[in-house]
């Protein structure tokens, strides 16, 4: 995805999304912009251009969130790992089969979209970070984005309730909730806005894969490249139930996926989670499904081997899909 008129467009929703108070002259010292290297040259040599890496936020909405996020690329080593998000705990046990099949009788039974709409409701978090102040905080954001097939369009970021990455697990249930403060409200004309797949997309599987493959899925794709593209997908679309099932038997087919049980996800919903390795073997991503709809609701990353910025267990990113509406003020 691109946003056409990249400087300016790009300009605007860093100015409005911006939530440090740091002097915008103000340049980063040797010890910040060393930790930025490390997690750019992990991200490039972990990923592919079109997959996900450190940063918590893909698509469209990374626009609007990379302000949050190139706080994050300056933040000290000691406050990075300070506090993340405690991992779900999950209950029961099951197969990937067994949750891919009951996921596919609540896609049955439950109403979706009737077709794909341009209109994406997400939640995810980012570092904040005072230089001046030393401050650090722990800000979860819910972001909003619709757009028109002229590329015309309108994103929305609003701020979360912050808290201290000291103090993260006290924090750990309900993480996610509006603090009315609204970041970003970035208006696109038409033409801004450039999605990699423009057209309503199909319900078939030739469809599904094609749309796959535009968001950066390969010819012979492991269950992390199904991921990552969809991943990429759901920033700029909500798909139709019969989509999220073609995606679900992909996931599944691959054979590569492990089952975790059940557990409740940071909207306080009930999911099912399918745990996939990164290729680097370095992280895994928690596919979550909705224990009511069937459908794919988040993706959460933890670190499984230490780094220069991530100890043993930290969750590096998480991202929630089918966010109800009424969270964006």
């Amino acid at each position: 995805m691109s946003v056409r008129g990249d400087e300016a467009v790009l300009e605007r929703a860093l100015t409005e999304a911006d939530p440090a108070r740091t002097p915008r002259d103000a340049a980063p010292d040797a010890r910040a912009l060393a930790t930025r290297d490390r997690i750019l040259r992990k991200s490039r040599s972990a990923h592919r251009p079109h997959s996900r890496a450190v940063a918590w936020a893909s698509g469209a909405v990374a626009a609007g969130a990379t302000a949050i996020f190139a706080v994050a690329m300056l933040l000290p080593q000691e406050t990075a790992t300070a506090g993340t998000p405690t991992p779900l705990t999950f209950e029961g046990s099951s197969t990937v089969a067994e949750i891919v099949d009951a996921a596919e009788e609540d896609l049955a039974a439950v109403t979706g979209p009737d077709t794909p709409l341009r209109t994406v409701h997400a939640a995810s978090w980012g570092f904040s970070v005072d230089v001046v102040d030393e401050n650090a905080e722990v800000v979860p954001t819910l972001s909003e984005l619709t757009w028109n097939p002229d590329g015309s369009g309108r994103m929305t970021v609003v701020r979360g309730v912050p808290y201290d990455p000291t103090d993260a697990v006290a924090h750990n249930h309900a993480e996610v909730s509006s603090s009315g403060d609204v970041v970003s409200d970035l208006v696109m004309s038409p033409g801004d806005f450039e999605p990699l797949w423009p057209d309503i997309p199909g319900d078939s599987r030739e469809d599904v894969l094609a749309l796959l493959t535009a968001f950066g899925m390969p010819a012979q794709p492991t269950a992390f490249d199904i991921e990552s593209a969809f991943t990429s997908t759901f920033d700029m679309w909500t798909l139709t139930n019969a989509q999220h099932r073609e995606l679900l038997s992909l996931l599944a087919e691959t054979g590569d996926g492990v089952a975790l049980g059940d557990t409740t996800d940071r909207l306080g919903r009930p999911v099912a989670g399918i745990q996939f390795l990164t290729p680097d073997k370095g992280a895994k991503d928690v596919v979550l499904v909705s224990l009511e709809t069937g459908r794919i609701v988040g993706v959460e990353r933890t670190a499984i081997e230490a780094d220069d910025v991530y100890p043993v267990g930290a969750i590096i990113s998480y991202r929630m899909w089918d966010v109800e509406g009424e969270v964006i003020p």
